[in-house]
């Protein structure tokens, strides 16, 4: 940032406590669900869960609600001050170029995993009901290739503003910032005012962050309010376990590919992520940490320009928990339901996955909802969903967490690569 920008008035002190204060409300939210779990009946613990998950909404919402209006700024800012569009569509091939090899990547592991542990293969589950899972099967009755493509185009700035479309909203900034750009200092006062409403903003990520400990207690505290957890993880600890297996390859991945590009500096980064990674952890939302992780990044030190260009780009292109998540569920859907595919159907189904889960950032059960459409592209029962909806949620408090640290080191490396 330039001198005379405002700095961003949080010290190292307030981010260390907030990371602590998180880690606590996590431990007294498991305390409590466990606790009414325990003590209370089936109908008194879920009302419990409901009345409790409204401190996560509450707190999902506030994050959801300066969302849009930092997307559009900031990348329309950040763009701007790239200054051309051989800028733009040089930094815009390399964030590409890393977001569709680490996404390959995440499935290729996830189809690795699930073919080496083979979970599904046997699997017998009582009480599963079908019917649980329409919530997720409905929404993919209009999933089309036709759709995807009219859904990434918005047709109005203002709808897809409403309706947190981070995709729309990427696509709308991307025109709106190459036009101010190339109008040069004419459209200056516009650059400014907007770069003004991304400060206020982000000033306002302080007072929402206020809010995560409680939001994450609530969210723990309700799942674990109506789960038995014991049980769950030992009906699918084959699943479960295969899960973690892969998702910790993931992460290894990533660390390793990290410290290859950013060298020591990858501690550094960790440091400044830490809390995100924990809030996406325990709200099971790495949405909700966008505008966090947009100012730990500048702390970082990666320029505005990158980090507003980069990060909405990474939302929306670059979720590497869920597509590891989504070949290795597909794929244990299809063994659970007694499904042989081969090697070149699997690699098929994921350059499908590569394809149609672009743009699903804000969808509540996103990965689920893909993953359903998938199987019934490649004529696996849809209801399958409902095998893994009871251990979903424990599923994507992981993928949620590696969502954000793909996201975090794509900006910084691409950040690294324009010595910005």
């Amino acid at each position: 940032m330039n001198s005379t920008e405002p700095k961003i008035e949080t010290k190292k002190s307030i981010f260390s406590n907030l990371t602590t204060q998180i880690l606590i409300a996590m431990l007294l939210g498991a305390v409590l669900g466990i606790f009414i779990h325990n003590n209370y009946t089936p109908e008194d613990a879920k009302a419990f869960s409901g009345y409790i998950k409204m401190l996560a909404t509450v707190f999902i919402r506030l994050v959801q609600m300066i969302i849009a209006p930092l997307v559009l700024t900031t990348l329309v800012v950040g763009i701007a001050k790239l200054g051309d569009i051989k800028s733009v569509g040089r930094i815009g091939g390399k964030a590409m170029g890393w977001f569709f090899t680490a996404s390959f990547i995440s499935l290729l592991i996830g189809m690795f995993w699930v073919n080496f542990f083979e979970p599904g293969v046997g699997l017998k589950l009582i009480d599963i009901d079908p019917a649980t899972a329409s919530e997720v099967t409905d929404k993919t009755q209009n999933f089309s290739a036709q759709n995807f493509i009219e859904h990434i185009i918005p047709k109005s700035i203002f709808e897809a503003m409403a309706t947190n479309e981070i995709l729309q909203i990427v696509i709308f900034s991307i025109f709106f910032g190459l036009a101010t750009a190339s109008m040069g200092t004419y459209a200056k006062p516009v650059t400014n005012v907007l770069e003004i409403i991304s400060h206020v903003i982000l000033k306002m990520v302080g007072y929402v962050m206020k809010f995560a400990p409680i939001g994450v207690f609530g969210a723990v505290a309700g799942v674990f309010a109506i789960r038995d957890v014991n049980d769950l993880l030992l009906t699918y600890a084959k699943f479960f376990g295969s899960f973690l297996v892969g998702i910790s390859s993931l992460w290894v991945f990533l660390l390793v590919i990290g410290f290859i590009f950013l060298g020591s500096r990858m501690k550094v980064l960790l440091k400044h992520i830490v809390s995100p990674l924990i809030i996406a952890f325990g709200t099971t939302s790495s949405e909700a940490v966008f505008p966090k992780l947009t100012e730990e990044l500048e702390r970082f030190g990666v320029k505005d320009k990158i980090v507003s260009f980069m990060l909405p780009l990474g939302y929306s292109f670059n979720l590497d928990g869920s597509m590891m998540y989504m070949t290795f569920a597909s794929i244990f859907i299809a063994q659970a339901s007694g499904i042989h595919l081969d090697i070149p159907t699997q690699m098929t189904m994921l350059l499908v996955l590569m394809l149609t889960s672009k743009g699903i950032a804000g969808v509540p059960r996103a990965s689920l909802v893909v993953v359903a459409a998938t199987c019934g592209m490649f004529d696996i029962p849809v209801e399958g969903i409902a095998l893994i909806l009871p251990i979903d949620h424990f599923c994507d408090m992981f993928r949620s967490a590696t969502n954000v640290l793909g996201n975090a080191l794509a900006t910084s490396v691409v950040g690294k690569w324009e010595k910005e």
